[in-house]
């Protein structure tokens, strides 16, 4: 890809994220564009909809949770931990643009229909959600994990903790880990009594 069509895609998800962040009513392509300073028939020549540069940006955010998962030396729940603390602070300082990804699909639908910027976050969670159910002593639990942490960890609930109950990031993450770790116990036990 020559360097000027790299630019123009990193400005227009940048400008998307810029946008999103400090919303302000819709968003169309042509704000982007503008916001990136490129013109709209370029806009378009490299993504058909705001939707699809969103979900570019949401992959790099999801890209540095996968980075910073995969570096970490910790295991199990003190894992957990680290990941979940890095997710809440990437949603708070992405804010707005952590918000507009909506479908009419669960979670676990589009994950496995590879939707790319839900698989990249899955590839950060699978080592610790894993670790976390060997330590706590339950079998493993695979996406029904990654389920339980999404419907916890969604970004509209991390900055309405934040926002409207005054939970600072830690106290946000902390208790949503406990939360986890709670919902993964009753699904584990509600698994073995439904095997008996």
């Amino acid at each position: 890809m020559r360097s000027d069509t790299q630019r123009n895609r990193r400005q227009l998800i940048k400008a998307a994220g810029q946008l999103y962040a400090a919303r302000r009513g819709a968003i169309s392509m042509t704000d982007v564009a503008k916001q990136a300073e490129i013109s709209t028939a370029t806009a378009y020549r490299h993504f058909a909809s705001v939707e699809e540069v969103l979900a570019e940006y949401r992959f790099g955010v999801g890209e540095k949770l996968r980075d910073f998962s995969l570096k970490q030396e910790s295991s199990g729940v003190a894992l957990l931990e680290a990941v979940s603390r890095k997710w809440v602070e990437l949603v708070v300082r992405h804010g707005g643009a952590m918000l507009y990804t909506r479908s009419g699909e669960g979670y676990l639908a589009r994950l496995r229909k590879g939707t790319f910027y839900l698989t990249v976050q899955a590839d950060a969670l699978e080592r610790p959600l894993r670790e976390t159910c060997e330590e706590l002593g339950f079998e493993p639990l695979g996406d029904e994990a990654l389920f339980l942490w999404n419907i916890l960890f969604d970004p509209r609930e991390i900055l309405d903790l934040i926002n409207t109950v005054g939970l600072t990031k830690d106290q946000a993450s902390h208790r949503l880990v406990a939360a986890l770790k709670g919902a993964m116990s009753g699904w584990s036990e509600d698994r073995k009594q439904a095997a008996s």
